[in-house]
């Protein structure tokens, strides 16, 4: 094998390796479970699966002219964004009603992805790619961090049965800027208590008062927690 070709390979492997550990990097130092070395060797592993299915082509594909080429390089290729999956599965966490690490998982998704254009000699493009991908996650963070959100908690209350109490804590919650978007309601008839469990929908910004502290308040109620799961 030509020592130029070697070199080819090398400078792909290279590149592959440092625009996946440009990626880890950041999430390395965000504190993620993927960080530096596994963005690294997800670049560098679909690199080089791409430079071996290419080499197989260039050994065993039929290029006679008489008949159809026998081996796909495209296959391993489209085997990589598949696998890529289960490992991206594995960066995503459940935190009771929240979910972590998605952004992780694309970032895995993408160095592989990183890879696999290094791997088939892209490398403008997997430069654009990784300056483009870095940009986001340091720079889109600060604009993320301005907009505002939703927040979804679960607010529990024990209360004395006595009548329209649901309604008397769905005024004092609306008077907080708190919508309510679902109520279970149970209904203790030897101690004649009520179990109300509300999910409640704000914008922190927006909080007008504390929820805990209003239905406390509130003539009959016994016990009272919030929660996000």
């Amino acid at each position: 094998m030509p020592i130029a070709y070697d070199m080819t390979i090398f400078a792909k492997l290279f590149l592959a390796a440092v625009f996946g550990g440009m990626i880890g990097l950041e999430r390395e130092i965000h504190g993620r479970p993927a960080g530096f070395r596994t963005h690294l060797l997800v670049s560098l592993g679909a690199c080089l699966y791409v430079i071996t299915s290419v080499h197989f082509y260039t050994l065993y594909g039929n290029f006679s002219g008489r008949a159809a080429v026998g081996v796909d390089p495209g296959r391993v290729a489209a085997q990589v964004v598949a696998g890529i999956g289960f490992l991206g599965a594995g960066a995503i966490i459940r935190e009771k009603l929240s979910v972590r690490g998605l952004t992780t998982a694309a970032c895995l998704w993408l160095a592989a992805a990183i890879g696999v254009s290094c791997g088939v000699g892209l490398f403008g493009i997997s430069l654009v790619v990784t300056m483009m991908s870095l940009l986001s996650l340091l720079l889109l963070k600060k604009v993320e961090a301005m907009l505002t959100r939703d927040t979804y908690v679960y607010l529990r209350v024990w209360s004395e049965s006595r009548p329209e109490q649901e309604g008397k804590i769905e005024t004092l919650l609306g008077g907080c800027r708190i919508g309510v978007t679902n109520l279970t309601m149970e209904y203790n008839v030897e101690k004649n208590e009520i179990f109300l469990m509300y999910q409640l929908k704000y914008v922190s910004s927006k909080l007008a008062c504390k929820p805990v502290d209003v239905v406390s308040s509130l003539e009959g109620v016994k016990r009272v927690s919030l929660s996000w799961e």
